[in-house]
């Protein structure tokens, strides 16, 4: 049935106690079963999954990948496939329920791959596995006590779009209602996907080959398909049959340029399109192929200790500061841009009060639950950076009223477009407190750890409600729902993220060297701009520049930042037709070459056939490419990534 909606006249005229009265009345559910046994345990078991998925993503691209209708078709799936074993069939609240759970997990990721690696690169120590795992569920549980009061204004009273939510409201009422079918067509379209990269990623496991032919066939040598796609070229190399590429005298190998089977970032550059991806190729091409030789040949970039070069070695000494400077220039004008972000977020602050008569406060979380509760949990936050991180107490006491402010904008902004301008937002905190405590870089790290985390939780728990919203879900329910989404993805990602990253970690290694070797899988991208931020503040306010930068680093710098303001105005007034993302420019010169090239071949090959088959909407070449894009790249991504985890565990436990 059609979700029922109010007009933009009412939206605007009726006062809020009249829009809580028509959606009691109209759209909500009564007691239809929502947060059930089996809807917590799909949604925690789906939510383990998408949070080891997007562990594993993050680490290699730096993007937390939005999993909402991801987790709304395996949820679906999940129940249909129980109710054909004979389980009554399971309602369409249970299945939002179980998404939202999931997807929260999935979001619990993000301060591991970024901040929180930061910390322990800079700091050049492990944090404790419990002291991770409770900072990231107290600031996560902080979300969501700042959500709920929030919730009234933005979903209640101003009835803010949400995009992302509002696509799985109307998917979730698609599959419950005439789209069934197409929905365990997408369903198997995913599995399907995801069998497919989980065969290749077996095949090009070395771990999992060793396993499979030496333990148990008794195999005297393991072969595995090659992950470089140019390693054939580089043995008729080694025979000299052919000659090394080189730019600047050295081989472009070295600098990290080389073509990969990585189906994950291929689904991840499908998700992305061509616009994100593309402008990560141009990145990667001008950085690697153009400027870094030119710095090498000028002396500017010189080898490591034993005369050869690295990406990670250029990357670090060289080119991390003109992609941070191009990012963090371009974030800042897009985010500052749109003024109505800002004049939401303050209108929200000012709000009109509690009404006399709240006709949902049954359903509702209690505002007091909010009131009491915040403050509580903020200041166990604040202790917690002051005890384990060495953050000074008042400066992690300021940071509370900032986190309040940042969540206002990055909640306007996720509800208006659905994307949570997290990394531009952490960029605020870390310059601030970085220049009130230059000569301690936990607190710009830790602070901003903070601010972005209770950010983006309440925002993505936000999106989460609206599509409850629309389908009448009970609101409390949903709040114990997300929390749960939380355990679970802490429970799921915080012990994977020390077996994935720091198995090989041992007293007296660089934690940094341990986490992002070279030539391995994870750059960490997201954490080296954390890291370079960082760096770039103690240079600027703590008297810590010294050799750190250089003339030719300070003109990139320079240039990149013009160059940034000049591209994102230019995208800004284009209204989006400018083909280039001056922050996925960025991206590419930290984002590993290997990576940035699967993803824009995912990108390319989708957008080949977008326009293929434009116009035959109906044909079974449109259902599976166009209208399956989004269930086969998050097959791809899940299966190349847990394949990926799987060589790992694997080469630790195993091997």
């Amino acid at each position: 049935m059609a979700i029922e909606t109010l007009t933009p006249e009412q939206i605007r005229d009726w006062p809020r106690e009249k829009k809580d009265a028509w959606w009691l009345e109209r759209v909500y559910r009564g007691d239809m079963p929502q947060l059930t046994l089996r809807s917590a345990v799909t949604g925690f078991l789906l939510g383990g999954i998408l949070s080891a998925t997007n562990l594993s993503v993050g680490a290699k691209t730096g993007w937390t990948l939005g999993v909402g209708l991801t987790s709304v078709i395996l949820a679906y799936a999940a129940f249909r496939v129980m109710a054909r074993a004979g389980a009554s069939d399971m309602t369409i609240l249970e299945n939002n329920c179980s998404q939202s759970i999931a997807t929260a997990a999935g979001y619990m990721t993000g301060p591991l791959v970024s901040g929180m690696a930061a910390y322990m690169w800079i700091q050049n120590a492990l944090m404790p596995w419990w002291q991770m795992m409770l900072f990231n569920v107290t600031l996560s549980l902080l979300g969501v006590l700042v959500a709920f009061p929030m919730k009234r204004r933005f979903i209640n009273e101003e009835q803010q779009p949400f995009p992302e939510g509002a696509a799985c409201g109307v998917v979730l009422d698609a599959l419950y209602s005439t789209a069934a079918a197409s929905g365990m067509y997408k369903a198997k379209v995913l599995v399907r996907a995801g069998g497919l990269a989980a065969a290749l990623g077996a095949l090009s496991g070395e771990s999992v080959m060793k396993l499979v032919q030496v333990k148990w066939l008794g195999l005297k040598e393991a072969w595995h398909f090659p992950h470089s796609l140019d390693a054939w070229y580089y043995e008729l190399a080694k025979k000299g049959l052919v000659p090394v590429p080189r730019l600047a005298g050295v081989p472009i190998r070295e600098l990290g340029v080389s073509p990969a089977l990585d189906l994950a970032m291929v689904g991840a550059g499908g998700l992305m399109g061509m616009r994100t991806a593309g402008s990560m190729l141009v990145g990667m091409v001008l950085n690697f192929l153009v400027l870094v030789p030119a710095m090498i040949a000028a002396g500017e970039i010189r080898p490591r200790a034993d005369g050869t070069f690295s990406r990670v070695h250029v990357v670090n000494t060289w080119s991390l500061w003109w992609g941070i400077a191009i990012m963090v220039v371009a974030s800042m004008v897009s985010l500052f841009a749109k003024p109505e972000v800002f004049v939401a977020a303050f209108r929200a602050l000012r709000g009109r009060g509690e009404r006399a008569a709240d006709v949902l406060g049954h359903i509702e979380l209690p505002l007091k639950v909010s009131l009491v509760g915040a403050p509580l949990v903020g200041a166990v936050g604040v202790w917690m950076a002051h005890a384990w991180f060495g953050v000074p107490l008042l400066w992690g006491a300021l940071s509370l009223p900032m986190i309040f402010v940042l969540t206002l904008i990055a909640t306007s902004s996720t509800a208006l477009t659905s994307i949570t301008p997290t990394g531009s937002l952490s960029k605020i905190p870390q310059f601030t407190f970085g220049a009130l405590d230059p000569r301690h870089p936990p607190t710009n790290l830790m602070t901003g750890v903070m601010c972005v985390e209770v950010a983006s939780n309440a925002s993505n728990l936000l999106m989460d409600i609206k599509p409850g919203y629309m389908l009448g879900a009970k609101p409390r329910q949903q709040a114990i729902g997300h929390v749960i989404g939380v355990v679970a993805g802490a429970l799921a990602s915080t012990p994977l993220f020390y077996v994935l990253f720091l198995s090989d970690w041992a007293p007296g290694r660089s934690v940094q060297e341990a986490m992002a070797p070279e030539g391995g899988q994870f750059g960490f991208p997201s954490a080296l701009q954390w890291q370079g931020v960082s760096n770039l503040v103690t240079a600027i306010f703590g008297g810590g520049g010294g050799t750190l930068l250089t003339r030719s680093i300070v003109t990139s710098m320079l240039v990149a930042a013009v160059a940034g303001l000049v591209l994102e105005v230019a995208r800004i007034r284009s209204h989006g037709r400018l083909p280039l993302s001056p922050l996925a420019v960025g991206l590419g010169v930290v984002v590993p070459p290997e990576s940035t090239i699967a993803m824009f071949a995912g990108a390319a090959f989708f957008h080949w056939m977008e326009r293929r088959h434009a116009g035959h909407a109906g044909t079974p070449g449109y259902e599976r490419w166009v209208g399956g894009k989004e269930p086969i790249c998050a097959g791809l991504i899940a299966g190349a990534a847990l394949l990926g985890i799987a060589d790992i565990l694997v080469k630790v436990f195993w091997l």
